[in-house]
């Protein structure tokens, strides 16, 4: 449960860290508040949003089991211990 919330939580990051990398490679401060206006912090939250959006599109369509196909929990057979699949 924590690879997804941890996935998620670096595809927010990703716009904000690209920009501050930007700042430090052309030199305009990284710390400096005009670096960090309002209308910049806007525009890298709607990225933000929008690489989380389509990374849940992408998991939840290429994701899981296949369709139609049916669960079958874990068991014992002959002693032995049968983890779950889906067939």
């Amino acid at each position: 449960m924590i690879r997804p919330i941890l996935t998620e939580i670096a595809l927010f990051l990703t716009p904000f860290v690209l920009y501050a990398a930007f700042l430090i490679a052309t030199r305009r401060g990284l710390v400096h508040p005009d670096a960090w206006r309002l209308t910049v912090l806007g525009w890298l939250t709607l990225a933000a949003l929008v690489l989380m959006i389509a990374s849940l599109v992408v998991f939840a369509q290429f994701g899981g089991a296949p369709p139609h196909s049916n669960y079958v929990p874990a068991h014992m057979e002959n002693g032995r211990f049968v983890p779950g699949t889906t067939r």
